[in-house]
């Protein structure tokens, strides 16, 4: 059994840390177009990448790759920027010293001192650089996870934590496609984005449509960033922590959720999944939020297991002035 807070702070690192390394993966392309097509229009393309990370942007014009870097990349003053998520994953971490690995806590702590650096760097060189340095860095956590964290309940957590977020991640890189044309060039960002260029390549022969770079995101069951392959991971790793042996097979909601998604992807049609895109991309990201909260509510216990109230005679005496007064 592992400390509730232990394992909050397991999950939250492995969430904090695919979602920085996820968002500079989407950054680094995004900033490479706006560089690099001059026909691309800056302000709308900023707008839109904004959008699918979560963020608002003022009614205002003028969005460039710089501001775009400061307020998604290097924005220190929100929880949700790219600096935002490694300082919680690294408190986060520091909470839960007694349950990760020394090499873990070194990797995350310099990552975070390193940033500043990196941003330094980036503000004269251009922002792929600190992207890269994140995607490094959160490289390096992972392999540091696998290699050095005991293989039990704690690890089940952080690539829970992970697993769910990468589909959440991957669901927003295709959702930001959805309304381009099957021929555009755009779908190759998405597999840019994942790093799944070169698996793609070789598993279609070269061939990029929209049909299968879909296909290949969603269902494929090899690639490690794909959406079923992900929600097998979570499955598996929830199962192996929801100790409720039963003879019907009664089973956590969260689990539920999950092997109701991995199996709706498992025996769908992909001929159907373009028709429908937008409407199937939508159910999982409700999933990933329904799954998150239903794993908090039973395995951290983020109610409290008693509310404590007075019971003494002064106590006693203020709520018959209560009633009194009343």
């Amino acid at each position: 059994m592992m400390l509730a807070r232990n394992a909050d702070s397991l999950f939250w690192i492995g969430r904090y840390v695919e979602r920085a390394d996820d968002m500079a993966r989407i950054l680094d392309v995004a900033v490479q177009q706006l560089l690099e097509d001059p026909t691309v229009d800056p302000d709308r393309a900023v707008r839109q990448v904004m959008a699918v990370l979560g963020f608002t942007t003022d009614d205002g014009g003028g969005h460039t790759v710089w501001t775009l870097a400061d307020q998604v990349a290097y924005d220190r003053t929100a929880a949700g920027s790219i600096v935002g998520l490694i300082s919680a994953a690294r408190e986060n971490a520091r909470g839960a010293r007694e349950v990760i690995s020394s090499e873990m806590w070194e990797c995350l702590n310099a990552t975070y001192n390193g940033l500043r650096d990196a941003e330094r760097r980036a503000r004269r060189l251009g922002p792929h650089d600190f992207l890269s340095y994140v995607k490094e860095r959160a490289a390096m956590f992972a392999g540091l996870t696998d290699a050095t964290l005991s293989h039990d309940d704690g690890y089940s957590y952080l690539l829970l934590g992970r697993s769910i977020e990468r589909v959440d991640m991957i669901v927003r890189m295709l959702h930001s496609r959805s309304g381009d044309r099957t021929s555009s060039p755009s779908w190759m960002s998405v597999l840019i984005a994942a790093g799944a260029q070169d698996t793609y390549i070789r598993a279609y022969r070269g061939t990029v449509d929209a049909e299968h770079v879909v296909e290949f995101m969603l269902l494929d069951r090899l690639f490690p960033r794909s959406v079923f392959h992900s929600l097998q991971v979570a499955e598996r790793y929830l199962a192996e922590l929801d100790h409720r042996p039963d003879r019907v097979g009664a089973q956590s909601r969260a689990l539920t959720l999950l092997g109701r998604a991995r199996s709706s992807l498992e025996f769908i049609d992909p001929q159907t999944l373009m028709p429908n895109l937008a409407t199937h991309l939508l159910d999982l990201q409700v999933m990933c939020q329904a799954v998150s909260d239903s794993i908090s509510e039973e395995h951290f216990h983020i109610a409290p297991y008693v509310s404590w109230s007075d019971a003494g005679p002064a106590a006693e005496a203020q709520q018959e002035q209560e009633q009194e007064n009343a």
